[in-house]
């Protein structure tokens, strides 16, 4: 029974949409990069950054097991990089946890359009 409640887990997404100040993307995805690669795979289950072309706007994505592990997961690198980029933003960004309700993989997507 265990393993059947497993498979109907799902993964939770930390969200974060926001712009930064002119021309300071950049800076802002290595310090993006730094924080994240601090992270343990022990509850982290990927990240995502996307900008949108030819702007300073974008939405980073931070995929968790459960909400909590994001919390155990702040080190002093972590702290240090994201008080580096906080500065870099237009206006502080919208942030959220969201619940992960569908995935669809492209080799699952492949084996469902050929049944």
């Amino acid at each position: 029974m265990t393993d059947f409640l497993d498979c109907l887990k799902h993964k939770y997404a930390y969200i974060a949409i926001g712009e930064f100040k002119s021309g300071c993307f950049a800076e802002a995805r290595q310090l993006y990069e730094k924080a994240v690669s601090t992270y343990t795979a022990e509850g982290f289950d990927g990240a995502y950054l996307l900008q949108e072309p030819g702007s300073d706007r974008g939405i980073a994505i931070i995929f968790w097991d459960n909400p909590g592990d994001m919390t155990e997961h702040h080190t002093k690198v972590y702290d240090e990089a994201l008080s580096k980029i906080s500065h870099l933003f237009a206006e502080p960004p919208t942030t959220g946890f969201y619940e992960v309700c569908s995935e669809i993989l492209p080799l699952l997507a492949g084996a469902m359009a050929s049944k």
